[in-house]
């Protein structure tokens, strides 16, 4: 069930690209500029770590080219 709701849509480096974007965002929070909009860098953090982007399953869109199970 949670595979409807959650399928993994995203291609391994794209994930990769995310978790390192979204470690860079939450920087800004303790470094630089200190602004609470680096928390947003939590999302992209947590998309990558779980492989499903919510925004993708909405639209329709992967990513991922391999097939599950596969």
């Amino acid at each position: 069930m949670l595979d409807k709701i959650f399928p993994r849509n995203q291609h391994p480096v794209e994930r990769a690209v995310r978790v390192v974007v979204g470690i860079g965002l939450l920087a800004i929070v303790f470094v630089g500029p200190k602004t609470p909009w680096g928390y947003l860098g939590i999302i992209p953090i947590l998309t990558g770590l779980s492989g499903s982007c919510l925004l993708y399953t909405v639209l329709g869109i992967s990513t991922n080219k391999r097939q599950p199970g596969a």
